[in-house]
């Protein structure tokens, strides 16, 4: 029988969103609820009212619902005729194709920077993996889900590898993909916990990276991508969310 996909725990709800020079209320909201949403703390399903929002970011209706809409192009967001907003749903299926896609663009990217790089990239790359390893071995020791700290580490990492590519375009493509895959791969990664070694596959693909074994490295990055998208695999639809 399926399983319902175990997003990890949400975080505390935090309130207030921060404005930045020239930025809109609108887009203060948009940054605050899609980053809620990228890490579970608005999870799966979540029936987003805009009287809870605006207690939660002390925010008033109108740039609430710019904001909602924005996400709903985003495809983060539900827009449900006469019933307001909704948090998208985790659906396995759709990971499998985005993870396709994200997989086709990857490799482009990554057989590009070890073409190009240089020194000073091979030292990001370095520094990266440090901090990937560090934060893979305090994943491995917890017991209360995915931390901030570890998710801002993989997205260091991968784009350690990649950033030497010479395509913007490339590199805005796949920011893209990175992003839609988020709660997908948060997701995935609580549901293995202590049955993946991602110590290993991480330092496998930095040693292949560096050694400028692009071959070896695209093969390792497939499986890596793979094992991530395999793990909703058996999974239900959605999230099944309390009320």
């Amino acid at each position: 029988m399926n399983k319902a996909i175990a997003a990890s725990p949400p975080s505390l709800e935090v309130t207030g969103v921060q404005l930045v020079p020239g930025g809109t209320l609108a887009q203060a909201a948009y940054r605050a609820l899609r980053t809620d949403i990228l890490s579970g703390t608005r999870p799966p399903g979540e029936r987003l009212r805009i009287e809870k929002l605006k207690s939660l970011y002390e925010i008033g209706p109108t740039p609430l619902r710019e904001a909602l809409q924005m996400l709903a192009t985003d495809q983060l967001v539900i827009a449900e005729d006469n019933r307001g907003f909704t948090v998208a749903p985790l659906e396995p299926d759709e990971f499998a194709d985005l993870n396709i896609a994200r997989t086709a663009i990857e490799l482009s990217a990554l057989r590009l920077s070890i073409e190009h790089g240089d020194a000073e990239w091979e030292a990001s790359v370095v520094a990266a993996s440090y901090l990937m390893r560090k934060q893979d071995d305090a994943l491995a020791r917890s017991t209360s889900g995915v931390p901030d700290a570890w998710e801002a580490a993989n997205t260091g990492f991968h784009t350690a590898l990649v950033a030497a590519c010479g395509s913007r375009w490339l590199l805005k493509l796949r920011a893209s993909l990175h992003d839609q895959c988020a709660r997908y791969r948060r997701a995935s990664v609580y549901q293995k916990l202590g049955q993946r070694d991602l110590c290993v596959e991480h330092q496998a693909i930095s040693e292949a990276v560096l050694a400028r074994d692009a071959d070896r490295a695209c093969d390792l990055m497939t499986w890596h991508f793979a094992l991530t998208a395999a793990g909703l695999a058996d999974a239900s639809p959605q999230q099944a969310v309390g009320k």
